[in-house]
């Protein structure tokens, strides 16, 4: 089916309408989608266990090339289907199962390309995944973080392509945290993560295809592979992978298009297909939308769908969306974009035929909401959309995402995706198929109904907040961008008066602090002795220790020289135990103020510092532990705000401990074994407590200057 005159590029003029006829098609090449191609077969998977069940049983079948391309991974994996267990003899966790499969298989091959993540995500991260997942596999088992994309912007693709003739696309990750089955029971022991943790109900939805989506999937896999510096397997000929035995087939011949956002140059340039397909089937309701979305932020999406039930009387929406968001950070930086996005409805007088809900599970007097991660749109019975794009604004324009649109060009096909919603809507409800489809005019009173009654899943409304904290305001800016943040363009803007009395407020507060504790009453108690004096109290006690890292960190805060702090703690604690905790305390201190930095923001330090320092610092950044190690034994800048500036920075976590950890530990080793004499010279200054120091000093030199060398030919190494 082609699209007709009306189905015109919606970018040639934003403001216009765009009224899509029953008979055209949303699926425009080059405009609204990538490809316009055919499923030869469709499968929906309605949560983690049918998904992984499916994948499982076709990567037994994979011959030739398989391509996994993800946000996160994670080698433990429970790839297992609603039982919680395999018996096709291969191990149940992900890693072990396919360094497994590739030894089975001598011939084929699996390349994994997840996002290189920021910091803030190192905690939910498995730490040394690429090992994880390539042990013992003779490269045959290729694993790369992408680094390629700008800073801001994330690689959120959730596509596997096996052999060029299967697919899988949708919002779900290959990693922990995901496993559930579609009844979400509150207290499903099976539920829990590596740590034995047990986490809420999880919902999310993939689908399955063959045919030319497959092979064009595949190629998609393929650039992405190419673009993040890898080397692309050449492909034999082989006959179509088999079709899982255990997944039903929904419909056939389906038309489809492929939707993407992607940043394609340094200079920002975005290909927004999934944007513009979220518009083109917005704008072709006329019944029923049906959403399920893990974030829900962008305004003008919801601006459009407004508007077109203004002017479409008998348009009506259900959107299902978590009750909160699964982190604090996620919290402070989505739930203003969510209120917003709510109000939208309200301003334009349709709030009345629209919900917001969120699911809930009983299992007897336990009761857990669903968390919703799935990216899905269902529009009337002609559009169904499954992929990674959430209803966020950086799935519009500054993450790369893949969405399946499939369009309905048959009768049977009209049904099928009735089917889908019905299913959906019901599997939170705990109604079949036809309880919905017998009360699909009274929706909204349905699920009343069922919510009043209390039974074992229901649907509750969402209710509209706003977070009022300053940080909530600096967060969600950074963590929802509409385009990448170019940092170079942010650091070129010109300098305000807000900008440089901040600036100048800064400057004097840390430069007043520094002078204040070398040249006023303040200099008493920066002295090693008497810190020393005051931690001795409390050297044979548990408590001194703590009470001396404890120091590390309100030194930090207020600027105070740890050269002081690291002297005294060895003085009071002795040398061993002194060293551990002195360097406990740098640790604790340099990642408070590091995390400090990082809420700032490197957007906003840019802003700050200007267009040579962004040069600068890339500069610095890009070589890692090199330029953490060589700040820390050259302290050409306080120790606190290294900290806060590399925090500010894309310096990875990593490098930031390592390079700490390396360029700390000479100084703070000569100072713990060296401690008593410092300790005395601050006391009883003689030439002997002198000559003794300035050996400690040149002790400190040798050692900074060998760890120096080590750590430089390493990275020239690497």
């Amino acid at each position: 089916m082609e699209p007709v005159a009306c189905s015109r590029r919606l970018d040639a003029n934003p403001s216009c309408e765009v009224h899509l006829l029953q008979t055209a098609s949303t699926l425009i090449p080059g405009d609204t989608v990538w490809r316009r191609c055919e499923a030869a077969r469709v499968a929906v998977l309605n949560d983690a266990a049918a998904y992984f069940a499916a994948l499982r049983e076709t990567l037994l079948e994979a011959q030739d090339v398989v391509y996994i391309i993800g946000w996160d991974i994670h080698s433990k994996t429970p790839l297992v289907g609603a039982s919680g267990r395999a018996d096709d003899g291969l191990p149940e966790q992900l890693g072990p199962f396919l360094r497994a499969l590739v030894r089975r298989r001598p011939a084929l091959r699996i390349n994994i390309l997840v996002w290189d993540f920021v910091s803030f995500y190192a905690s939910e991260r498995e730490w040394n995944s690429a090992a994880k997942f390539t042990a013992d596999t003779d490269d045959r088992v290729r694993f790369h973080l992408d680094a390629t994309l700008p800073f801001g912007s994330a690689q959120h693709q959730k596509i596997v392509c096996v052999d060029g003739s299967l697919a899988f696309v949708g919002g779900l990750d290959l990693t922990v945290r995901r496993w559930d089955t579609s009844d979400h029971r509150a207290d499903n022991a099976m539920r829990c993560d590596p740590q034995r943790k047990r986490y809420p109900p999880f919902h999310d939805v993939q689908c399955l295809v063959d045919g030319d989506v497959a092979e064009r999937l595949f190629e998609l896999a393929e650039e992405r592979w190419r673009a993040a510096g890898q080397q692309a397997d050449e492909r034999r000929v082989l006959k179509s992978a088999r079709w899982p035995t255990n997944v039903p087939v929904e419909t056939e011949h389906l038309p489809v298009g492929i939707a993407r956002t992607d940043v394609v140059s340094p200079a920002g340039s975005t290909i927004r297909e999934v944007e513009r397909s979220f518009i083109a089937g917005i704008r072709s309701a006329t019944n029923f939308v049906y959403i399920e979305n893990q974030f829900t932020s962008a305004t003008r999406m919801a601006r459009e769908l407004a508007e077109q039930m203004r002017r479409v009387p008998s348009l009506r929406a259900l959107i299902v969306a978590p009750k909160l968001h699964s982190s604090w950070l996620e919290s402070q930086a989505m739930q203003n974009g969510r209120g917003a996005f709510m109000d939208c409805f309200g301003e334009t007088g349709v709030a009345d035929r629209i919900r917001f809900v969120y699911p809930v599970s009983r299992s007897g007097n336990k009761e857990a909401a669903v968390m919703v991660h799935s990216k899905l749109m269902v529009v009337d019975d002609r559009i169904l959309r499954i992929g990674s794009a959430n209803l966020n604004n950086r799935s519009m324009g500054a993450d790369s995402e893949c969405d399946l649109i499939f369009e309905a060009a048959t009768e049977e096909h009209r049904d099928v995706i009735t089917s889908v919603r019905r299913r959906l809507i019901g599997h939170f409800c705990g109604l079949d198929e036809h309880a919905i489809t017998q009360n699909e005019h009274r929706l909204f009173a349905l699920l009343d109904e069922v919510s009043k009654a209390r039974g074992p899943q229901t649907l509750r409304k969402v209710e509209s907040s706003v977070l009022t904290s300053t940080l909530a305001t600096l967060v969600q800016p950074v963590a929802d961008p509409e385009l990448p943040l170019h940092l170079e363009r942010a650091a070129s803007r010109m300098w305000s008066t807000k900008t440089l009395i901040g600036i100048a407020s800064i400057a004097v507060a840390l430069f007043g602090l520094a002078m204040a504790w070398s040249y006023t009453s303040l200099s008493d108690f920066a002295d090693a002795g008497h810190l020393s004096t005051l931690l001795s109290a409390y050297s044979q006690s548990i408590w001194g220790p703590p009470l001396a890292v404890a120091a590390f960190v309100v030194g930090g805060l207020v600027v105070f020289p740890v050269l002081v702090l690291i002297a005294a703690t060895a003085a009071a604690l002795g040398p061993w135990l002194g060293f551990v905790t002195a360097m406990a305390g740098v640790l604790v201190s340099a990642l408070i103020l590091f995390a400090i930095g990082r809420v700032l923001g490197r957007e906003r330090l840019q802003r700050l510092l200007g267009r040579r320092a962004a040069r600068i610092q890339e500069r610095v950044v890009g070589k890692g532990v090199v330029a953490v190690v060589v700040i820390r034994m050259l302290p050409v800048a306080p120790f606190s705000v290294v900290n806060v500036v590399a925090g500010a920075s894309t310096l990875p976590l990593r490098d930031f401990i390592l390079g700490t950890l390396l360029g700390s530990t000479p100084g703070i080793l000569a100072m713990a074994v060296l401690g008593s004499q410092i300790a005395e010279l601050a006391r009883n200054a003689s030439w002997s407590n002198m000559l003794l120091l300035a050996l400690a000093f040149l002790g400190w030199l040798a050692l900074c200057a060998g760890a120096q060398f080590v750590t430089t030919w390493l990275a020239g190494r690497r």
